[in-house]
């Protein structure tokens, strides 16, 4: 099974990085910066009192002194930490989606490609390219952070406040459908025919005609009890796969 995963990172998550490094560049400069000033230079002789100092002067003195001392160390170590926190982030592995995990029960028909995005922006958490078409596997969000209401979806957000959430079997539905489309552009005298499936540990969510509910042992059973697609033949197989390879590299 190949797996082929986005290289491109939301403009959300390059903004903080940027802002990061930014924020962390500034600091340790301006840690050094003051370093210089006040060990380099003759800049914190001008705080000294030449002569009988009155409180004014003292006082002054004492904390440009205080900060001169106190503020290139500070600077330096804070902005060090926030460049090794934006290396990390950069270096951290994402986690693993559902069928890249199954690797070892996948065979070679089947390439994973995770988190593509597509020309509209919308971004795909996973797809997978067998010999029936194309499948959408989606994720329920993590237990205690969703609740439905009837058709009604909820999420409960950082401050504890719940807002609405797209029904996630809808969700899954539609992503399949910009698949299908974005298929489509690319080659308009074949269609690829393109499934969606949303894990849910939760067995009272009913499937719908658009949508398949499984758990994430039952991936393999799902693929392969899709029909096989006869007219997705192996140079049009190719030309999908080079497809996702070269949206996953912008």
């Amino acid at each position: 099974m190949q797996v082929i995963v986005s290289r491109s990172a939301p403009p959300a998550r390059r903004g903080r990085i940027a802002l990061g490094a930014l924020v962390g560049s500034t600091l340790l400069l301006g840690g050094l910066l003051v370093g210089w000033l006040t060990f380099g230079t003759p800049f914190m002789s001008s705080f000294m009192p030449t002569g009988r100092a009155d409180t004014t002067q003292m006082i002054s003195g004492a904390l440009a002194w205080s900060f001169a001392l106190i503020a290139p160390a500070s600077f330096v170590i804070a902005g060090l930490a926030r460049i090794v926190a934006v290396v990390d982030s950069v270096g951290m592995p994402r986690p693993k989606t559902p069928a890249s995990r199954l690797a070892g029960a996948l065979g070679d028909e089947y390439v994973v490609a995770s988190r593509l995005r597509m020309p509209d922006g919308r971004r795909i958490p996973e797809l997978v390219l067998g010999p029936f078409g194309a499948a959408v596997i989606a994720e329920m969000p993590p237990a205690g952070a969703a609740r439905r209401h009837g058709t009604a979806w909820e999420v409960r957000m950082s401050d504890g406040r719940w807002m609405p959430l797209e029904n996630p079997l809808e969700r899954a539905a539609r992503d399949a459908e910009t698949v299908r489309r974005w298929f489509a552009d690319d080659d308009r005298d074949f269609l690829v025919k393109v499934y969606a499936a949303v894990i849910a540990p939760d067995r009272s969510i009913q499937r719908t005609p658009a949508c398949a509910v499984i758990t994430s042992d039952q991936i393999p059973a799902w693929l392969a009890s899709l029909p096989a697609q006869r007219s997705l033949t192996a140079a049009r197989r190719e030309r999908l796969v080079e497809l996702l390879r070269v949206t996953a590299g912008s």
